[in-house]
């Protein structure tokens, strides 16, 4: 009878074959633009984790399925040599789907053979296979956001699976929660049980200000509202690099939503295209797909800002908060930078995080796409200011002392 651990490795590789099932094989060569990746990337790339950083140092003898693949499928870990560049993925239709799959299996034979031998396992090696899971997680959702992306190029937009179910968030009249200036602990403590990635931690102090939050997140009807009163166009509400991207990038409403008319699919109300195929805009529905500059804009809008991540995670232990899991992923005013004593991990692993912590904003929470286990209050997700193909929307904050409030 397989182990809890090897049960648990096989249901995780298992999902991501099931997220693959309703594409061809054509879907899943293809790359839209350079930040996402093809879905057979995908699927080869966590595998190319498993074998590199756990079978090969850990299994002696173990015979690389084939040695090109630690060529193709490296992301960016300097450590294990070069690779393909990133924006050319969607280049490799070769190897095929079925030699991918081929991979995985062969990959997963050999995890399956040393997970029998967990009591035997150094602590980390047990590290770095649960490591590897988390990971093949977060490719999960980039699986599903990814893919959605290329669909929206297609004309006919279609739909990745019709009968795909999108949450509804609460709904309720907004409330604003107060809370007083203090100290308060921020972030994972390493003594803490379960999983967390490196970025989470150490634990420590932050002082806060005074700040109220939303107990709900931004809905639909509320950004048509922002649309309506020429939100896009007042060069007022926008950071200047967020207005040059409005310009360069004629936006005018979030990522996916077609509006009224639109010649992909007429119609006389305003539509979003999801993983669902097109549907009509549900204004209870949380906004999604926006970048930062949007998600501030709005808030200058409103009459609000952002939270930092420090008065998000603070606020998140509130009873009263709704929607922090599940929906959308949440905006925040917090450049991604590492925490007060901070140490990477040792080995190629500690590539994993650390070297990004520059340039990008913190989202907080987690998205409808986003594995369960995924949604704790302390994960740090972390994006470029102008990235609008994740499922990301916001929550309104203001100072305690606001005249606003």
């Amino acid at each position: 009878m397989p182990s809890t651990r090897t049960s648990r490795y096989n249901a995780i590789r298992q999902t991501s074959l099931q997220l693959a099932a309703p594409l061809t094989a054509e879907d899943q060569c293809v790359q839209s633009m350079p930040d996402t990746s093809p879905t057979k990337w995908h699927l080869a790339h966590t595998s190319w984790f498993f074998e590199n950083v756990v079978l090969l140092p850990f299994v002696p003898g173990y015979q690389v399925f084939d040695p090109g693949f630690a060529f193709l499928f490296n992301s960016y870990y300097e450590a294990l040599g070069p690779r393909h560049p990133r924006p050319q993925r969607g280049l490799l239709t070769r190897p095929s789907l079925n030699q991918v799959l081929a991979f995985r299996a062969h990959v997963d034979a050999a995890m399956q053979q040393l997970l029998s031998q967990a009591k035997a396992l150094s602590p980390q090696a047990l590290a770095l296979i649960e490591l590897g899971l988390n990971h093949e997680q977060q490719h999960q959702e980039l699986m599903q956001t990814d893919i959605l992306h290329l669909l929206s190029c297609n004309p006919l937009l279609p739909a990745y699976e019709p009968a795909f179910f999108h949450p509804r968030a609460n709904a309720a009249e907004v409330q604003w929660l107060s809370f007083e200036e203090g100290l308060h602990s921020v972030g994972r403590a390493t003594d803490e049980p379960g999983f967390a990635f490196d970025n989470e931690t150490p634990q420590h102090q932050r002082f806060v200000q005074g700040f109220q939050i939303a107990h709900r997140l931004v809905n639909c009807g509320e950004y048509v509202a922002f649309i309506q009163d020429g939100g896009y166009d007042n060069a007022d509400l926008w950071l200047s690099e967020g207005r040059a991207q409005v310009l360069q990038n004629a936006w005018q409403c979030p990522l996916y939503w077609l509006a009224p008319q639109d010649p992909r699919a007429p119609s006389d109300h305003w539509q979003v295209f999801g993983l669902n195929g097109v549907q009509a805009l549900d204004p209870q529905a949380p906004v999604s797909n926006l970048s930062f500059y949007e998600a501030s804009a709005f808030a200058q809008w409103a009459g609000a800002r952002l939270p930092t991540e420090f008065e998000w995670e603070l606020a998140s232990a509130h009873p009263q908060m709704h929607d922090l899991h599940g929906q959308v992923w949440q905006w925040t005013r917090s450049a991604y930078e590492p925490y007060p004593g901070f140490v990477p991990a040792s080995g190629a692993v500690r590539e994993y995080n650390g070297k990004f912590m520059v340039g990008q904003q913190v989202l907080r929470g987690s998205s409808f796409a986003t594995p369960e286990q995924h949604s704790r209050h302390t994960y740090r997700n972390f994006f470029p200011a102008s990235a609008r193909w994740q499922f990301s929307g916001l929550r309104l904050a203001k100072d305690l002392q606001s005249p606003a409030s």
